[in-house]
């Protein structure tokens, strides 16, 4: 069967990217951005670095600096006012997923009306609002998706959207933006774009396209991240880590996450985690769990992230990949449910709830592993 792949149709990526967007927005016959991003970016001078030379070559945009983390519909809906208020042409998101999922639910509520809970899976969105993505985190990959998570306000339930209308037209990938990432954010993010690669290559949707730039992005992130973290002004480690979380955003956009995304998306909206965070929580216990099911691809996994050899069984090569993302976890910091604060018996009481959401997802349906119900549940159990 054929794989489907979408990209950007426009994506530049190294220092000084983020000064093209006026060039961008010309070549793409687009005049009026609305930039969504958060107080962070507007207060760091982020934003006005994209202000100044949009006011300098006359173009009239709008700004909406209020997006807030795990982006809720009532944060879309604020946004959504403020471009309808204007007449804008195309949405410009500057920060991290956050900022990027609001401004791509934006983009499709404007053209299409409705509430965003009309756009959730199994719905695929088909258009949108052109949307200029400039990520500031080595992490989500939102730039090079065609995926929004939004959380309802009403229900608390993290909706994933889909559809070729959520992908950005262009991306800007500046990693001089990631240079004052703090320690935590690093770390998450980082292990964020290690699952999406890592996800997309033992998916049951993986192809040959996505097979290749998922092994490279597992073996860059694997060399750097702790570099990354341990010195924050290290432009090479910053530099590759960058990269690396935009092609794990065009793997797993092509090839799907699975069981630890379907797992996560839950802990997130219940209990508030950073989305990246509650995916490192899970990284090895699910990839524990599901190693036996497709053993020669996730030993390819530890080849390609060094910690095995081509001289190793795949049962060996998978036993030290497991173990390795203990010791990622360990070295980097990675709190449990019960290190983050949560509340033990909130959490027991929320697993069924939290496996229902998680099958609802989809994703669990790609893990080479399938699981039902009560395989995920133990799993939670597991983690905390």
């Amino acid at each position: 069967m054929a794989a489907n792949i979408n990209l950007p149709r426009i994506l530049r990526v190294g220092a000084g990217a983020s000064a093209q967007l006026v060039a961008t927005l010309g070549e793409l016959g687009l005049s009026r951005p609305l930039l969504v991003t958060d107080p962070y970016m507007k207060a760091c001078g982020y934003c006005a670095q994209l202000e100044a030379p949009l006011a300098a070559a006359g173009i009239a945009y709008g700004l909406f600096s209020d997006c807030v983390p795990d982006p809720t519909t009532d944060s879309v809906y604020a946004a959504l006012a403020q471009l309808r208020a204007g007449d804008f042409d195309c949405v410009v998101a500057l920060g991290g997923g956050s900022s990027l999922d609001t401004a791509k639910a934006v983009a499709v509520l404007a053209v299409h009306g409705g509430i965003m809970r009309d756009y959730k899976v199994p719905r695929q969105v088909h258009s949108g609002l052109p949307i200029v993505a400039i990520p500031t985190t080595a992490g989500t990959g939102s730039e090079a998706t065609r995926v929004a998570v939004i959380t309802d306000t009403e229900t608390q339930e993290k909706m994933l959207c889909m559809g070729l209308g959520l992908m950005p037209v262009a991306a800007l990938v500046d990693f001089e933006l990631t240079m004052t990432m703090p320690y935590r954010l690093t770390a998450d993010t980082g292990i964020d774009s290690l699952c999406h690669a890592l996800e997309a290559y033992v998916s049951r949707k993986a192809n040959p396209f996505t097979d290749s730039i998922a092994l490279t992005a597992m073996r860059t992130i694997h060399q750097n991240i702790r570099t990354a973290c341990a010195e924050p002004d290290n432009r090479q480690a910053r530099e590759a880590m960058m990269l690396a979380a935009t092609q794990g955003g065009i793997a797993f956009a092509n090839a799907s996450v699975t069981l630890i995304h379907g797992m996560s998306r839950p802990i997130g909206a219940l209990f508030h985690v950073p989305h990246g965070l509650s995916n490192a929580m899970l990284l090895p216990e699910v990839t524990a769990w599901s190693v036996d099911h497709a053993s020669s691809r996730y030993a390819d996994c530890a080849r390609a992230m060094d910690v095995a050899t081509i001289a190793d069984s795949d049962e060996s090569a998978c036993a030290q990949l497991v173990d390795a993302l203990h010791a990622l976890t360990t070295d980097l910091q990675v709190p449990g449910p019960r290190a983050f604060g949560i509340d033990r018996a909130i959490w027991f009481d929320s697993l069924e709830l939290m496996a229902t959401q998680a099958l609802d997802s989809g994703s669990p349906a790609n893990n080479p592993r399938v699981p039902v119900a009560q395989d995920i549940v133990r799993l939670y159990e597991r983690i905390w």
